[in-house]
C-alpha cells in the first residue's frame, strides 16, 4: 500500500499489492477469506495502551493532513474534522480533542479475536534511465491506450468501487494480456522510464509506487496508475512451492539473490505473477507518495487498510511491535488500500522511502490490535 494524480484503486478482479513482497502481500499466507461483517467493540479510552507525546502529535497531524478533503466529501468526519483543524499543536490539546470527539472501538475479527496482522510496504528508489541503452532495458509502462476499463457501480450500484478491465477485440471485451505477454510483445504505451534489472519492475509494481534514480540526480516519482487485471500471486509462493525457498526464508533479498543465481529461470519466476501494473509519473518532491486519498503518506503514521472494514480518512489506534520486538504504540491514519489487505485486524504500516524503509517493511509481519476511533454520535461503518 500510489497526479492530478490517480489514487491508488484497486480493480475487481485484482489483488494488487502496495504492500511488501515479504509480508503485506500474504507471500506464503492462507487465502485470504471473505470479509464477514467486521465487528466493532465499544471500548473505554483506558483500554487503549499509552503512548509517548511525541506519537499522539506526529499520528494525529497525519491523519488531520487529509481533513481538508474529508470536509469536503465526507459528513460523518466534516465536523470532527473542522474542529480538529483548530486544535493546538501538543499532545495534551490532542490528548483532549479526540477524548471529547472520538470513541474507541476495538476491532474483532470473524471469529471473535481481537489480534490480526500487520505488515509494513515503502516507497523504493531504483536506478534507471529517461532513453533505452544497454544497461536500461526494462520499460516503466504508462497506461497503454487500448486498456479499457469498466466501472461496474454504474449497472449495478452495489459493486461501488469495483472495475473490470480488458482490451476491445471487435466488439467483445477480452481479457487483457497478463504479464507474460506484456514483457514479450510489449503494449502500446508510453514509457516512463528504463530500469537495469526485472525484480526491479516487479518490486516497484509489488510497492505500487517508487522513484527512479536519474544519472543526472533526478529522482522520477511513479505512481500505481492502474493494471491489467489479472489476479495477484506472490512470486515469493511459487519458490515455496517450487521447493526453491522454505516459508521461512522469504523475503525480498533472498528473492532478489535467488534471481541473481538463477538468471535463466527469471522469466519463469516472473510468469507464475500474471498481475501486471502500470504507472504515471508523480510530481518531484520530497513528500511522501500519495495513497487512495490523494495525500501525502506519512512514514510511521499512514496505513493501508480493508477499506469494506475501515472507511479511508479514519483516524486509528495501532498496538504491535517492530520484527525487533520494538513497541509500535501510536495513532495512525487509514490513508490507503491494498488487494492483500483483508479483514478486520489487518493493516499494512508505511515506512517512508528508501533501503532502511524497505528493510524494515521487508520484514514485518507482527501481531497486533486496533481499535477504530469515531466520531461520537456517529453509526458505525456497514451498521445497518
Amino acid at each position: 500500500m500510489t497526479v492530478a494524480p490517480r489514487h491508488w484503486t484497486r480493480p475487481l478482479f485484482a489483488s494488487l499489492c502496495i504492500a511488501t513482497l515479504l509480508s503485506g502481500c500474504g507471500l506464503f499466507g492462507k487465502k485470504p477469506e471473505e470479509v464477514r461483517a467486521p465487528t466493532y467493540a465499544e471500548a473505554d479510552w483506558s483500554d487503549l495502551p499509552g503512548t509517548a507525546d511525541s506519537d499522539v502529535l506526529h499520528g494525529f497531524n497525519a491523519w488531520r493532513s487529509a481533513c481538508a478533503v474529508r470536509l469536503k466529501n465526507d459528513p460523518v468526519w466534516a465536523d470532527t474534522c473542522r474542529e480538529a483543524l483548530g486544535v493546538p499543536a501538543s499532545a495534551a490539546s490532542i490528548r483532549s480533542f479526540m477524548q471529547t470527539h472520538l470513541q474507541p472501538y476495538r476491532l474483532r475479527s470473524g471469529s471473535g479475536s481481537d489480534t490480526g496482522l500487520i505488515t509494513g510496504y515503502y516507497e523504493p528508489i531504483y536506478r534507471g534511465s529517461l532513453e533505452r541503452n544497454a544497461q536500461h532495458g526494462v520499460p516503466v509502462y504508462g497506461v497503454p491506450s487500448d486498456l479499457v476499463v469498466v466501472a461496474l457501480d454504474s449497472v449495478y450500484p452495489e459493486l461501488k468501487g469495483k472495475r473490470l478491465r480488458g482490451k476491445l477485440e471487435g466488439n467483445t471485451l477480452k481479457p487483457y494480456a497478463d504479464a507474460a505477454g506484456i514483457r514479450r510483445d510489449g503494449v502500446n504505451a508510453p514509457v516512463l522510464a528504463w530500469l537495469k534489472d526485472p525484480m526491479d519492475l516487479q518490486f516497484l509494481q509489488i510497492q505500487g509506487s517508487g522513484r527512479v534514480q536519474l544519472d543526472s540526480g533526478r529522482q522520477l516519482r511513479v505512481g500505481y496508475a492502474d493494471q491489467n487485471g489479472r489476479p495477484y500471486k506472490p512470486v515469493g509462493r511459487w519458490l515455496v512451492e517450487q521447493g526453491e525457498l522454505s516459508k521461512e526464508e522469504v523475503s525480498m533479498a533472498r528473492i532478489r539473490d535467488w534471481a541473481n543465481a538463477h538468471p535463466q529461470r527469471v522469466d519463469e519466476l516472473l510468469a507464475s505473477n500474471p498481475s501486471y501494473v502500470f504507472f504515471s509519473q508523480r510530481p518531484d518532491s520530497n513528500e511522501g507518495p500519495r495513497g487512495s486519498l490523494n495525500v501525502p503518506l506519512t512514514a510511521g503514521y499512514s496505513v493501508a487498510i480493508d477499506r469494506k472494514v475501515i472507511p479511508l480518512g479514519s483516524l486509528m489506534w495501532l498496538s504491535t511491535t517492530r520484527p525487533d520486538g520494538t513497541p509500535v504504540v501510536r495513532p495512525v491514519a487509514a490513508q490507503d488500500t491494498g488487494g492483500a489487505i483483508v479483514g478486520e485486524v489487518r493493516a499494512d504500516l508505511f515506512w517512508g522511502t528508501g533501503d532502511a524503509a524497505g528493510e524494515l517493511a521487508g520484514h514485518m509481519k507482527q501481531e497486533g490490535q486496533l481499535w477504530l476511533l469515531w466520531p461520537k454520535g456517529a453509526k458505525l461503518p456497514n451498521a445497518s
